[in-house]
């Protein structure tokens, strides 16, 4: 498969080139970027070719890999799809309802296929303990704190606009929800939103399946005090997101791999614009109440 890289940032720096470039079944043909300077230094580094319009390298490929911000992601990503290409996005994936839908609408009408690279959907480890617990039933609860020190640590992405606008709610929130959801069952309602400090949201979750959860999110705690926990307690006793030490290379492969399948047997991903427009609604919902005067 043909595919193209849009984003030249830390992200698309230290994971989605070097995964495209080693995936045996990809044939990364180039890098488009708005910044010209940086895609030609990005794709000089993964020999592959910098475009300087990016419907020129949508005509080209197969399928598009994207490493942008949401609100930049989202209309790109719809504009990719309408060109025939499949879709290899990140997570959120738009920063609003209505883009979100356009994505997937416009995969819909045009039968491609989706993939939105949620990491820990895509490590073994974490994705093995998420569909066990996924078999059982009788979940009452369940418990995430995914705290990040991009902001407060030594982060390469300590100078995202996105992230220091939107926080960890959007940010580290759809790591949380990607556990979550597929355990609990969707989200029936955000039962509450509280901010904590600086951008630390918490959140109440009742799921269709009769359990609740909470959430704390944030990308200001203290690197002493980042890390990623949930805990799932139900009939089967309790249950605790075990760690993983692969990084994103690898993940992403897998999420490739995916999104070749999907490509492949027209059989929708987990994990596809639809179940990221899903997460995008529920990121929406916490922040309307996160806004509203109290």
């Amino acid at each position: 498969m043909r595919i193209g890289l849009l984003g030249t940032g830390p992200w698309a720096e230290m994971a989605h080139a070097p995964a495209l470039s080693e995936h045996r079944e990809l044939d990364f043909v180039g890098v488009w970027g708005r910044r010209t300077d940086a895609a030609e230094a990005l794709a000089e580094r993964h020999g592959t070719r910098a475009y300087e319009d990016v419907d020129a390298l949508l005509a080209e490929v197969d399928a598009v890999a994207i490493a942008l911000p949401p609100s930049v992601q989202a209309p790109l990503a719809a504009r990719a799809a309408q060109a025939g290409c499949h879709l290899l996005l990140d997570k959120p994936l738009a920063a609003g309802v209505e883009e979100g839908r356009a994505v997937v609408e416009a995969a819909g009408e045009a039968g491609v296929a989706s993939v939105v690279f949620f990491t820990a959907r895509f490590q073994n480890t974490t994705e093995a303990w998420i569909t066990e617990q996924a078999a059982l039933d009788g979940w009452f609860t369940g418990r995430a704190e995914w705290l990040g020190s991009v902001f407060t640590g030594d982060s390469p992405f300590a100078d995202s606009p996105w992230r220091r606008e939107k926080g960890g709610l959007w940010d580290v929130g759809p790591h949380a929800l990607s556990v979550l959801l597929p355990v609990l069952g969707d989200v029936e309602r955000v039962a509450a939103a509280a901010r904590g400090p600086k951008d630390t949201v918490h959140l109440i979750l009742q799921h269709i399946g009769g359990a609740s959860s909470t959430l704390t999110l944030s990308l200001t705690a203290p690197p002493a005090a980042a890390g990623a926990t949930v805990e799932l307690r139900g009939k089967a006793g309790a249950a605790v997101l075990p760690a993983s030490a692969e990084g994103p290379v690898p993940a992403l492969i897998r999420a490739a791999d995916a999104l070749l399948a999907a490509a492949r047997t027209g059989r929708p991903h987990p994990c596809d614009a639809a179940f990221g427009l899903r997460v995008t609604e529920i990121l929406v919902a916490a922040e309307a109440q996160l806004t509203e005067p109290h």
